[in-house]
């Protein structure tokens, strides 16, 4: 049967290599037994040092990619990643709007793991505008949350509080993900709040290492190819948990400094 095979969408930019962005996302999809297809918005020349140079996808092409995919394909689900500018969030919200890739899971790459900013203030707003709306779910970092709610985001109640305004926002399902950017704790604690008002917290050891590219991008992309299976959102998110502590717990070595997790560990989640 045509497109009986169950697929995925990233919209995302491509990390040249290979830990994060779009080459983890279909990794993500790859051990989740999910097609995955990549829409690509950007890409970057970088190693485990760092990023040396992007480039941003004309808009054009950006737009040519919806079309093309959606005249053949029946993606199931789709997730963001980077999306680098104004123009970039603009053309993505209308063109999703106008094709039929499933839910939509929001990965929202606005600052590191660490608290650096990505995003200037005006894609920051246009985020906010235009791309919070279409989300199913989700699934900021903790300084994302923090920076989104407008809140420190001290407390548990802080958190709980923060979930219910990204929901006021138009995010139906939230996921705000525990702090891991400090070694002075002994689990990382993600909050999620659901759509039906259902709320609760899930905790893995917290793991010293440097091997974590890639752990937002396959967290979101494991829920999207969970969703695109079928999955209710709340088991997708559960599988992603899983997914990602275990890909961190069993590192591999690629590259000098920041590396990779490890995604044929996840496989076994």
């Amino acid at each position: 049967m045509v497109n009986e095979q169950v697929q995925a969408l990233t919209i995302a930019g491509n990390d040249s290599d290979g830990s994060a962005g779009m080459p983890a996302d279909l990794h993500a999809f790859f051990i989740s037994n999910v097609y995955g297809m990549g829409l690509l918005t950007s890409a970057v020349s970088g190693n485990s040092y760092g990023i040396d140079a992007a480039h941003i996808v004309p808009l054009d092409f950006i737009k040519q990619q919806f079309k093309t995919l959606a005249a053949d394909f029946k993606i199931r689900a789709a997730k963001t990643g980077m999306l680098a500018n104004v123009e970039v969030m603009d053309t993505v919200a209308q063109c999703y709007q106008e094709v039929d890739f499933g839910p939509l899971v929001v990965d929202p790459v606005i600052s590191t793991k660490h608290g650096a900013m990505l995003m200037e203030q005006a894609a920051y707003e246009e985020f906010k505008a235009k791309i919070i709306p279409l989300a199913t779910v989700i699934t900021p970092n903790f300084f994302e949350a923090q920076k989104l709610t407008e809140s420190t985001l001290e407390t548990t109640d802080d958190i709980v509080a923060g979930a219910a305004k990204l929901q006021k926002m138009g995010a139906k399902n939230v996921v705000i993900k525990g702090q891991h950017h400090t070694d002075d704790r002994e689990t990382v604690d993600d909050y999620i709040l659901l759509e039906n008002g259902d709320h609760f917290w899930l905790k893995e050891p917290y793991i010293k290492t440097d091997r974590v590219n890639g752990t937002g991008d396959t967290f979101s992309a494991v829920i999207a190819a969970e969703i695109a299976k079928g999955n209710t959102v709340e088991a997708a998110i559960r599988t992603a948990k899983k997914v990602v502590h275990v890909s961190i717990a069993n590192s591999i070595q690629v590259g000098h400094k920041f590396g990779p997790i490890n995604h044929w560990a996840g496989q076994q989640a």
